[in-house]
């Protein structure tokens, strides 16, 4: 398990990372989400032992990450800029690796680069953006460690990419209990992935929650409601917001489903179903309770 206390981290007068509290279960994706100077990149640093934190502590299963190199072999961290040999090639890489990271699989490596269609023997530095990453991420995976630190690690690849990137984590996290932490400014990128996420602004941490507690404790209702009975005045209801398109409304509440629905029925609607939110929709629920608009925090 990795755990923040306190963390803290100033560049100058900035405060990149402002007292960070934060445990991230082992086998789990954690989703770390936030506009571009929200302490995403800060965060994952001294996660990964490259900063050293003003205040406060990160470990992993109770060892201090910085400047520790027995722990350090159990992640591996993909930046947002990829770091590569100046005339480095694939194979060069791999063989690097290898010295720091003993259970790096080399056959896997190559079958992902064939796979990839992405030549051992090219440089690098003639490499795409989007080859890079795919590079990165193939090292990273590799590498067998317990962990993979990725930021921005979807941004410039393309639609089927991504996919296949996605479906290679979930299958080592299936065999081997990977746990990915992933920071990203896209929270859509990270829906069908994530199983935790945090909401980083302005150095902290807005709000930290499993997914599927979210979903399972807001939903959003479409109905007609008989002549004469308003939506926003339906008792016993925990409603968060109300939307109305004609004689249709839409209903985000909180509460328990099975509850809501029997709420429902006392009052014999026209017409009415449950129907699922988006990872968006229910951060924007969330977050308008704490009084911010995530619109305008990540979108």
């Amino acid at each position: 398990m990795i755990e923040a206390r306190n963390l803290t981290k100033k560049f100058d007068t900035i405060m990149a990372v402002d007292h960070i509290d934060a445990k991230i279960r082992d086998g789990c994706v954690f989703g770390l989400i936030g506009t571009n100077g929200a302490g995403k990149s800060t965060f994952l640093r001294m996660a990964s032992g490259v900063l050293k934190p003003d205040e406060g502590t990160i470990q992993i299963d109770g060892e201090d990450v910085y400047e520790n190199t027995k722990v350090k072999s159990r992640f591996f961290y993909i930046s947002d800029d990829q770091y590569f040999f100046g005339n480095g090639t694939p194979t060069e890489m791999m063989n690097y690796y290898k010295t720091i990271y003993p259970r790096f699989d080399v056959p896997r490596f190559h079958h992902f680069l064939e796979s990839f269609n992405l030549e051992k023997r090219r440089k690098i530095s003639t490499f795409s953006k989007g080859m890079k990453k795919q590079l990165s991420v193939i090292l990273g995976l590799c590498a067998n460690t317990d962990y993979i630190f990725c930021d921005e690690t979807f941004d410039g690849l393309d639609p089927v990419m991504r996919q296949a990137v996605k479906s290679l984590f979930a299958n080592d996290i299936a065999e081997r209990n990977l746990t990915p932490i992933i920071a990203s400014h896209n929270l859509r990128e990270l829906e069908d992935i994530c199983d935790h996420v945090g909401l980083l602004h302005k150095g902290g941490i807005l709000l930290s929650k499993d997914l599927d507690d979210m979903k399972l404790n807001i939903h959003k209702i479409q109905c007609v409601l008989r002549p004469g009975t308003e939506a926003e005045k339906l008792e016993g209801l925990d409603i968060l917001k109300v939307e109305h398109r004609g004689s249709l409304s839409t209903i985000t509440v909180r509460g328990k489903r099975e509850e809501i629905e029997a709420h429902m029925h006392s009052y014999e609607p026209i017409f009415f179903e449950m129907i699922p939110l988006s990872l968006e929709e229910i951060f924007i629920s969330e977050t308008e309770v704490a009084g911010y608009d995530i619109k305008k925090l990540i979108f």
